[in-house]
């Protein structure tokens, strides 16, 4: 390789020589440091070394944030320092690849690694990154994942459950069970330190059958319609349409097809396209919603869809006067109020997204679209109902059963 007085000037015109598919130029003051440039006209130092009897090139890089790179100074006297180090008997290369070795390794590093290669099937991607960046990351993120400690485990779910309660602390449990148990399925050698009995609930204390009264349907729909901002309309929009909270929060203008409304299978969670065909209140209630220009979700403050869904239900509680609900609840009551307007209980079940098991449901490939239609025409006239009743000197009729 040829020798050659480094300048800058000399670094700024180099080239490639012909024909080679690479070319260092080693510093005539300085035989272990060189300038390597290849035939596409790409530039780097380099510094050659022996350590443990063996022959070392290593390409200098630029400290983080020093976005210009390598100037010829500096580069310099990187190369005395690591020098300097191989004088005493240590090999920088090596300890390099080993500090990039356990970078890929750290607790963030697979879990970045597992939703780039699962996260397309993820119908809550979003939300459990940034759980992880909440409630993980700051405590765990940085380890290398096979030196993390069940104990250590255990009293970070301890601090969650103390700030967050259990429920939040068994989803951070969950996230963290799936992503280690899929690292296991690809090591040789790393084993989950998750086992059974680390969540700090059970699912018989889960479970929920919260409906809401009519007169704190009435409360809630009101103050729905006098909130500012997204979380009103996306209240009143779960009802009708009794959907999940992420789903209905997550929309976005391509979904709406004329009258209905189609959640993709990578939304859904049960992996299909639902469609649901709206009712003449639902498409009225998205007709008064204020838009973003250019902004492709239709619940929204500003260029994603709304979040922060604990901060809002807090001050509208406080509106609405209505307490110990939650937001699936709105779904839970939308389906009984299905069944009071005398919604056949299979069409019910198909307009909440639910699968008809059994042979009806292996064999009916029927879409039920017609059905549905009424279904949520009915949800709706429901609603009404109950937000707005007639006059005292008025007989309500029977509502007429729907099949």
């Amino acid at each position: 390789m040829p020798q050659q007085k480094l300048t800058q000037d000399f670094v700024d015109r180099a080239r490639a020589e012909i024909g080679a598919e690479r070319t260092i130029y080693w510093d005539e003051k300085k035989p272990s440091f060189g300038l390597m440039v290849t035939n596409n006209g790409a530039k780097s130092f380099v510094v050659q070394y022996r350590a443990s009897g063996r022959s070392r090139r290593m390409t200098l890089r630029a400290k983080a944030g020093q976005k210009a790179g390598l100037n010829l100074v500096d580069a310099k006297k990187m190369a005395d320092g690591l020098l300097g180090d191989v004088a005493k008997e240590r090999d920088p290369l090596q300890e390099r690849r080993k500090a990039e070795a356990s970078a890929e390794n750290s607790l963030r590093s697979i879990c970045e690694e597992y939703f780039r290669r699962e996260g397309k099937d993820l119908r809550t991607k979003d939300q459990i990154e940034k759980a992880l960046e909440r409630l993980v990351y700051p405590k765990l993120g940085a380890r290398q994942i096979d030196t993390i400690l069940r104990s250590e485990i255990v009293k970070l779910l301890d601090k969650i459950e103390d700030e967050r309660g259990p429920v939040m602390a068994d989803r951070a449990l969950a996230y963290l069970r799936k992503i280690m148990n899929w690292h296991a399925s690809r090591s040789d050698e790393f084993r989950s330190p998750i086992v059974k009995g680390m969540s700090r609930t059970k699912p018989s204390e889960l479970a929920r059958d919260r409906i809401l009264s009519d007169d704190e349907l009435k409360a809630v729909w009101k103050a729905a319609e006098g909130a500012q901002g997204p979380f009103g309309y996306l209240v009143r929009f779960i009802l009708l349409t009794m959907t999940r909270r992420n789903e209905a929060a997550d929309l976005v203008d391509a979904e709406l097809v004329g009258d209905d409304w189609i959640i993709p299978a990578k939304r859904y969670k049960n992996k299909l396209d639902h469609v649901i065909p709206l009712s003449k209140a639902a498409r009225d209630l998205l007709a008064t919603i204020p838009r973003i220009k250019g902004i492709k979700y239709v619940f929204t403050t500003g260029t994603t869809a709304i979040s922060g869904f604990s901060k809002f239900k807090e001050d509208f509680d406080k509106a609405c006067g209505v307490t110990d609900y939650q937001i699936h609840d709105l779904r839970r009551t939308a389906r009984s109020l299905m069944s009071r307007a005398g919604v056949d209980a299979d069409h019910a079940e198909r307009a909440m997204g639910h699968v008809i098991g059994g042979v009806r449901g292996t064999y009916d490939r029927h879409a039920f679209y017609d059905e549905k239609k009424r279904a949520f025409e009915a949800l709706a006239v429901q609603i009404d109902r109950i937000v707005n009743p007639p006059a005292s000197n008025v007989t309500e009729l029977r509502p007429a059963v729907v099949g």
